[in-house]
């Protein structure tokens, strides 16, 4: 058993080849081998957001706060609030953040592929972000 305490782990900024705006990744667990799950919580300030990724084994998000906005490639954009629950299948490509306004926090859950966990892709354009 392990057990890590709050503040063990240091903040992390979000970086920008990935991210557009202000994010903070708080760390949560990156389990041992053989496990492959890792978790963080992530603060997207308002009008922040990820590029568009894929997850080789798909990912999960566990809305904490705020508003937030996610999109799949070819859909439209969706609102996200504290309790809900997305879904990402393996390879889909999409990019998820904070509405223009608001602050969203997520955990984001998500399992590594021959120590992968995340393909990282062009970012999210004004535009894009803008068509909601």
């Amino acid at each position: 058993m392990q057990i890590r305490r709050n503040g063990e782990q240091p903040s992390q900024k979000g970086p920008e080849a990935w991210f557009t705006g202000q994010v903070r990744i708080d760390p949560l667990n990156t389990a041992p081998e053989p496990a492959r799950v890792s978790a963080a919580a992530v603060t997207f300030e308002p009008g922040a957001r990820t590029a568009w990724h894929t997850h080789p084994l798909g990912q999960t998000l566990v809305v904490t706060a705020g508003l937030g906005w996610v999109q799949r490639e070819g859909g439209q954009i969706e609102e996200v609030r504290p309790g809900d629950v997305v879904w990402f299948p393996p390879g889909l490509k999409h990019w998820h953040g904070a509405s223009p306004t608001t602050a969203m926090t997520h955990i984001a859950i998500q399992e590594s592929l021959d120590g992968k966990a995340v393909d990282w892709l062009e970012k999210v354009s004004g535009e894009q972000y803008r068509k909601s």
